[in-house]
Order: structure tokens, then C-alpha cells, then sequence
């Protein structure tokens, strides 16, 4: 079956839910020239993002994690087993359409993204762990990500043979290349690799706000569409179970709290920008529609629940600080050669 006929087969198979939208999804096709410029804007953020994320890496580090694997297989482990399967059961319990499903499929499958190294920071987590991981699931993203795909669309009426692997695997191959040139930059060019990030990170805020703007002018019209209770749930319990299942492994598994809490992070954050790059690239928008969007529904959601964890988290560290400074002082007081000191 060939990428076309994929595409059919899916649009056929969600065939009773979009018919009362034939309008809308017609207006669709008529903003070619905006969604093309969309395209090129999708893939233009996500070769600034594997650079940026490039720059951050140091080969010594890397060799570092690899001599000592026990971190990073558990959270490679962590990444591409908890997060698929909780994406295929979330797509499952809910009876989701073709669409939607391959959709939830799409983003439970993919790899790490560069977010997570910015959470695992808020919430003092390994850095070098984080940026390792990060790395790593992204070079595992290529094997993978399409043979989890394959694996969990059997469980879907139709998908079995629907799936873009070809469009999906030139994606996440392109996405090393960046990377690997940010890598050899900082190797070779550490004073660059930092103006390569601030230049990065200034480019890609600029170029999200656009993509935002034009993406919700495109699907105005079926905006509705994505506002949906089966999306708004697997959204919202997709990263709040990778999170929480990414620690108790850890924990399970005898890692140290900084680990665990960074694998936490690592396992309930995914590639965004991958995700809309391949559904952008690989689906036509007729037939993807507006289910394009679930990716920034998912970082909505994803950001909401990390700002309250590191809220608890640093509640958490101020009740207890206080506590042990309690216990010290009463240890002290408590010790006989404490109080020799004390007197003259």
C-alpha cells in the first residue's frame, strides 16, 4: 500500500466523523499557500531545535553515560515503553476514530524533547543525565518510533497498513543531521555553540508564535474539532502518567531522587515539535485536519502539570529544610560534647 492509498484508507475510515465538516474541510484545501508556508515553518523550527539541543551536548559526556548505562537504559526503558503504551490504552478505552488515534499514537511514540532539559533544571534534577537522555532517545527515535508504530496500530481496525513509515523515518532522520551539527560545533567551536543557542532560541520563539497564528487561522473553522473530551483527556493524562511513571521506575529501579526526578521529566515530555513536523509532513491537512493541533494541546497540558510539580516540589523542599535543621539543633543539644564546648 502505497503513501496515497494510506491516506485514503484513513480518510475513509474517519469517513461518519468528518462528513458534516465536507465545508469546512474543503476551506481547508483552499489555504494551500498558508498551509504550505506553515510546512516550511514546521520544519524550519524543528532544524533550529536539533541544533540548539546539538549545541548542548559534549561528547565527553556522552561517553561518560555510556560506560556507566544504568541511568540511561532505564530511561530509554521509561521513554519508549510508558509513554507508547499509555498512548495506545488512553486511544483504546476511548474508542477514537483512525485520526485521532494514529494521532495519540504519533506523540506517545515519539522521543524526548529539548523542554525536558528545562524542567529537569526547575526541578534540580541531573543535567547531564537529562541532556544525555535527551540525545539518546532521539538517535533510538529512528528504530523505534516506526516499530512502536507498527506494533500498537495492529490494535486498530484499518491502520495496520495506513501509517506514513517511509514519511515518518525521513523525518526522524533528518532530525540527526541538525543535531549532529550542533554537536561538532560545540566540540569544536564551544564560544559559537552559545551565540548558536541564543540566536536559536530567539528564531524559534519568533517562528512558534507565527505557526501559531497561521495554524489557528487555517482550522478556525474546525478549531471545535480538537476541543473534544476524548482529546482534552489523553492530552492531559498522557504527560501526568509519564511523569509519574517515569519516577516510580526510577525509584523502583534504586536510582537517586535527582535521577528520578529527571527521568520523571524526560519520560512525560515528547519531541512537540517532531510530532507536528511528522503530522504536518506525512498527512496531507485534509485528511489530518485539525488533529494536527493535539501536539500544542498536549505541551498546554504538559507545562500546566510540571509548573504544579515543581510548585509542590519546592514547597515540599521548604518544609523539610526547616525539619532538618530542627533535628541537627536537637542532635546538638542532645550531644555531651556539645555542651563541654559550650561551657567556659
Amino acid at each position: 500500500m502505497n503513501l496515497t492509498e494510506a491516506h485514503e484508507r484513513i480518510a475513509i475510515l474517519s469517513n461518519e466523523e468528518t462528513a458534516s465538516s465536507n465545508v469546512s474541510l474543503a476551506s481547508l484545501i483552499i489555504r494551500g499557500p498558508i498551509n504550505k508556508t506553515v510546512n516550511i515553518l514546521t520544519v524550519v523550527i524543528l532544524f533550529i531545535t536539533m541544533i540548539s539541543l546539538g549545541c548542548t551536548m559534549e561528547i565527553s559526556k556522552i561517553k561518560a553515560y555510556l560506560f556507566k548505562p544504568k541511568g540511561v537504559t532505564i530511561a530509554l526503558l521509561s521513554q519508549f515503553c510508558i509513554m507508547p503504551i499509555t498512548a495506545f490504552s488512553l486511544a483504546k478505552i476511548m474508542e477514537m476514530d483512525p485520526i485521532k488515534a494514529v494521532t495519540v499514537l504519533i506523540c506517545g511514540c515519539c522521543p524526548g524533547g529539548s523542554l525536558s532539559n528545562i524542567f529537569s533544571l526547575v526541578v534540580k534534577g541531573d543535567m547531564n543525565l537529562s541532556i544525555v537522555m535527551t540525545a539518546c532517545s532521539n538517535i533510538a527515535g529512528l528504530g523505534l518510533m516506526p516499530l512502536l508504530l507498527y506494533v500498537f496500530s495492529q490494535g486498530f481496525t484499518g491502520l495496520e497498513n495506513a501509517v506514513p513509515y517511509v514519511d515518518i523515518i525521513a523525518t526522524l532522520a533528518f532530525t540527526l543531521v541538525p543535531c549532529a551539527f550542533g554537536i561538532a560545533i560545540n566540540h569544536f567551536k564551544p564560544n559559537a555553540a552559545l551565540i548558536v543557542k541564543k540566536v536559536g532560541l530567539s528564531l524559534l520563539v519568533m517562528s512558534s508564535i507565527i505557526v501559531s497564528i497561521l495554524s489557528f487561522y487555517i482550522v478556525k473553522d474546525l478549531i471545535w474539532m480538537i476541543l473534544v473530551p476524548d482529546a482534552l483527556i489523553a492530552a492531559s493524562l498522557m504527560p501526568l502518567i509519564g511523569f509519574m511513571l517515569g519516577y516510580v521506575m526510577s525509584a523502583l529501579c534504586r536510582l537517586s531522587p535527582q535521577c528520578s526526578r529527571t527521568i520523571s521529566m524526560e519520560t512525560g515530555c515528547q519531541n512537540i515539535q517532531l510530532c507536528v513536523a511528522i503530522l504536518k509532513v506525512a498527512f496531507p491537512l485534509e485528511v489530518i485536519g485539525p488533529m494536527f493541533l493535539f501536539p500544542l494541546l498536549y505541551i498546554t497540558f504538559q507545562c500546566a502539570e510540571v509548573f504544579l510539580f515543581t510548585l509542590c516540589f519546592r514547597c515540599y523542599q521548604r518544609v523539610r529544610t526547616p525539619a532538618e535543621d530542627t533535628e541537627k539543633e536537637e542532635d546538638k543539644s542532645a550531644d555531651p560534647k556539645h555542651d563541654e564546648v559550650k561551657q567556659p
